[in-house]
């Protein structure tokens, strides 16, 4: 049996606008940490000697620790306290971004970029879960608004910063830049951050408990319609990523700094976008601006599909941006919406389904669009296809996105009314 411990409701926003910074920093660390590894993939392997398959560990285990843990220590959260935890979590990136930065072998490297991701996990999990903690429920989209452009922040900035790092500071700065702004997230964090949203535990079988929650918790139709949709949307994403590069620099003929440039696009609008998508889902709601998010990116993928390759770097950058309105949109309004149906004492583990659901669209979206696009472009070796192929794969990705997109639209729609609520479904599970 537990009880959840709180404050009263006028004791519970002290410093807002500092703890908003503490967590949009975290945000910001963990986004960070998954974009800036790749582009020093090529130096890594000059300087370990190492073939690029080996290298690529350094990203895939950052991504395999994020994606395997984010629910545990979701659920950890709720039961030892969640300030507590989130300061660990910063406190164990900072730490793993030092030794990254020291390692001296390549496996030393990949063990603490593991260590690394373990931190990312929380600081992904709980800053979704603290936003409830921290700030007025009139300013909830607002702050997942925020906290959405610091993510898309950290993806766009991590090539161009990671690029500079590496040609006046080498390598080892991508992961040295990080220890100073994660000391910065911890301060920040120990003196603004409320302690509120811990679970007591009067014996030991609370994982037990919590194990036996997730099946209800996902048998509750809203909240599986919320998850299968921030999935499907985040496999199209990531096929904007993959496919993006060769479609610019094969069927366009675009320069690296060109391609560059063209694929910031995105990221940036994200950004852009991310706090008046808050303000909108303040003002219209959730429900509504979820459906016109994905009513935008199905719009957006669809114009990419149709866009002939005549229009040059428009015909990518409109139906992108669009695309990508319609993303920071959806995100925000989704996030808002399950995280206002959690219950306090749970709002741990429901973010980290959500963290959970993302990642896994992301893997979809790199290794299964990106065989629809190799398949559709009927080339062996998309690098090397001829200009008309790589077209050809681009639309019939962008085809097969619009799809699921149309299938998010349509989960998303179907779940009007609540079976259960998370909270009490989540409570008789326990």
């Amino acid at each position: 049996m537990h009880t959840l411990v709180d404050t009263p409701r006028a004791e519970r926003f002290p410093a807002v606008g500092w703890a908003l910074a503490s967590l949009s920093l975290s945000t910001l660390l963990s986004a960070l940490g998954t974009s800036v590894a790749n582009v020093g993939l090529p130096t890594l392997a000059r300087a370990f000697g190492a073939s690029f398959q080996a290298v690529q560990w350094v990203v895939v285990a950052y991504l395999l620790a994020v994606t395997t843990l984010v629910v545990g220590v979701a659920r950890l959260g709720d039961l030892v306290g969640r300030r507590r935890l989130l300061l660990a979590g910063i406190a164990t990136f900072t730490a793993a971004s030092l030794l990254c930065g020291l390692a001296p072998t390549l496996p030393a490297l990949i063990a603490a970029r593991a260590a690394q991701g373990l931190g990312a996990a929380v600081m992904m999990a709980l800053t979704i879960a603290f936003v409830r903690d921290t700030v007025p429920d009139a300013r909830t989209g607002s702050a997942m608004g925020l906290l959405g452009t610091m993510s898309a922040l950290g993806t766009a900035l991590g090539p161009s910063l990671g690029g500079v790092l590496i040609a006046g500071a080498g390598w080892r700065a991508l992961f040295l830049v990080d220890v100073p702004l994660g000391i910065v997230a911890l301060l920040l964090a120990y003196r603004h951050l409320p302690a509120v949203g811990r679970t007591r535990t009067t014996d030991r079988t609370a994982f037990a408990r919590a194990g036996s929650a997730f099946p209800s918790m996902l048998r509750d139709r809203v909240l599986g319609a919320r998850l299968v949709s921030n999935a499907l949307v985040s496999t199209v994403m990531m096929a904007t990523l993959v496919v993006g590069p060769f479609h610019l620099s094969r069927a366009l003929g675009l320069t690296p700094a060109l391609v560059g440039l063209a694929l910031s696009v995105g990221p940036l609008v994200t950004a852009a976008a991310g706090v008046p998508a808050g303000r909108a889902a303040d003002r219209f709601g959730t429900r509504v601006a979820t459906l016109v998010g994905l009513g935008a990116m199905a719009v957006g993928a669809a114009l990419a599909c149709a866009s002939p390759v005549a229009l040059g770097i428009p015909g990518w950058v409109g139906p992108i941006a669009i695309v990508t309105v319609g993303y920071a949109l959806f995100q925000t309004a989704n996030n808002t919406a399950v995280m206002a149906d959690a219950e306090a004492g749970q709002r741990g583990v429901v973010a980290g389904l959500l963290t959970l659901s993302r990642n896994l669209g992301l893997v979809s979206g790199a290794s299964v669009m990106g065989a629809v696009f190799a398949l559709a472009s009927g080339a062996t070796d998309v690098a090397t296809a001829p200009p008309a192929a790589v077209a050809t794969g681009m639309r019939v990705t962008f085809g097969v996105a619009a799809a699921l997109i149309v299938v998010a639209l349509a989960v998303s729609a179907s779940a009007r009314v609540r079976r259960a609520p998370v909270a009490r479904t989540c409570a008789n599970a326990a």
